[in-house]
């Protein structure tokens, strides 16, 4: 069914309809009104999924999509403007400018642990850059997959212009979209098949593996796709000496076991000297009960993992090292509790993958070892450093590369207006929130608009040529 429901929405791109503003911003209003009459459905099915708590739902999908959303509102007129380039003499007389073309049609791929504020957040820039938009709910998210599927499309209306054509997308589901929009839900087989048509932009938010075959795959490969890929990468955090034990200890605390640890910048593991060692375990002891009391799998405000194949997973990285806090499991009610490792060698498992509520702790004499460590592995996605002295933060910020960089707190969410959550190396191609995704989904193009006339202007530039014409001609096409 693929096939047809992409050229479906194809023809209505080609059609010009999704261009206006107008019909950019009653699109970008319909995922609002979804989240604010399904909130407590959303609500719900996180909890099932995740035994995620209605808190963290609130701060970590709807509050964050609300501000990107009023933000893109805020400035979308602002970001659809041409922008004027510099001319040479030879365009004075001539409009030169770069326009934001939307692509077409572009196809979004949610990952599992934010599935709504990851599915719904390039959803409103995509829109908002004025393409059609097929997307793809993660499946291993079931619960919250179904509350999309069956109630999104209807929160969106018809193209302007337009009569809605349902299309149906799965044979599981009724209907699922008007004519500019589409959701998808499928397994990897089907997946595989939806890679195959040719997408204008694929935005895939995942594993560094996933997003391998994506990268690799029909659509990206055979048709030059380009793509945003925002990758799990790992996430050091260097913690000096000269830190602040106690507050340490909470961000990172909180960071870590923020949705049971299923956060792509979560903290993976922190590097300290081993006398910070000693003195960082108790506080994070201490952060661990004021947060989820003595007994975390009794507390509402502690999650799940969201999968049997995913609790498994990361039960098997409590081998590594020694368990100094927490390490009891439940596999019945995929619980592992908020646990922190001690005595971790450098090519340990649970170094190299991206883990659920484990924090370890690897030692590393001076700033200088931490870098060279963190350096000799994948690039990191997040880099954070807990310090108050300026003279280390800005050695790490120097000598390290990363996709974001943070300071004395652990994770932060970036600020609408913000260009954070770039990804570089392992974590992934390309930029992501604030202006910059309205820009990601965008075709910068280059316009020039020539009058007829003035014929004896372009005179130097034609045969017969003489050499004694290319000062003339130098002098007007180099800028000064």
């Amino acid at each position: 069914p693929y096939a047809g429901l992409v050229s479906r929405l194809r023809a209505a791109w080609l059609s010009g309809r999704t261009r206006p503003m107008e019909h950019r911003v009653a699109q970008l209003e319909a995922p609002g009104r979804f989240l604010d009459e399904k909130k407590q459905d959303v609500l719900e099915a996180a909890a099932l999924d995740m035994g995620k708590p209605p808190f963290e739902v609130e701060l970590s999908k709807i509050s964050i999509f609300r501000s990107e959303l009023n933000h893109t509102l805020n400035n979308l007129g602002t970001w659809m403007k041409d922008e004027h380039v510099e001319k040479n003499w030879v365009t004075q007389l001539d409009s030169a400018f770069i326009r934001k073309d939307p692509y077409g049609v572009v196809l979004i791929i949610a990952p599992w642990n934010y599935p709504i504020h990851l599915l719904l957040v390039p959803l409103i820039r995509a829109i908002a850059a004025g393409n059609c938009v097929v997307m793809k709910p993660s499946e291993i998210s079931r619960n919250v997959e179904r509350l999309v599927a069956e109630t999104l499309p209807s929160h969106v209306p018809p193209c302007a212009l337009s009569a809605p054509a349902r299309l149906c997308c799965h044979t599981s589901h009724p209907p699922l979209s008007q004519d500019c929009f589409a959701v998808v839900t499928a397994g990897v087989k089907e997946t595989t098949r939806l890679l195959e048509n040719k997408f204008d932009h694929i935005f895939f938010t995942g594993s560094p593996s996933v997003g391998r075959i994506v990268m690799a795959g029909a659509a990206a490969a055979n048709h030059l796709t380009p793509l945003t890929l925002e990758l799990g990468g790992k996430n050091p955090c260097y913690v000096s000496d000269t830190c602040d034990v106690q507050n340490t200890a909470r961000r990172v605390a909180w960071g870590r076991f923020f949705n049971a640890g299923q956060t792509c910048v979560a903290p993976d593991y922190v590097l300290c000297s081993a006398e910070m060692r000693e003195k960082l375990l108790p506080a994070l002891r201490e952060a661990i009960t004021d947060f989820y009391g003595s007994n975390p799998r009794e507390s509402p405000d502690f999650g799940r993992m969201v999968g049997d194949k995913q609790f498994q997973r990361v039960q098997r990285l409590l081998r590594s090292g020694r368990v100094a806090i927490g390490g009891q499991t439940d596999e019945d009610a995929r619980y592992i509790a908020p646990t922190v490792l001690v005595d971790v060698q450098q090519d340990d498992p649970i170094v190299q993958e991206t883990s659920g509520p484990i924090l370890p702790i690897l030692t590393a004499a001076s700033v200088d070892d931490a870098i060279t460590f963190i350096n000799a592995q994948e690039r990191p996605l997040a880099l954070y450093v807990s310090s108050s002295c300026k003279k280390v933060v800005n050695r790490v910020l120097e000598r390290m590369s990363s996709g974001g960089f943070c300071t004395n707190d652990t994770p932060v969410p970036p600020e609408p207006g913000s260009e954070a959550r770039c990804s570089a190396g392992q974590s992934g191609l390309g930029r992501y929130h604030g202006r910059s995704s309205f820009e990601t989904f965008s075709h910068p193009r280059s316009a020039l608009l020539r009058g007829a006339g003035r014929e004896a202007l372009n005179a130097p530039r034609y045969p017969p040529y003489a050499p004694g014409r290319l000062p003339l001609l130098w002098a007007a096409i180099e800028p000064k």
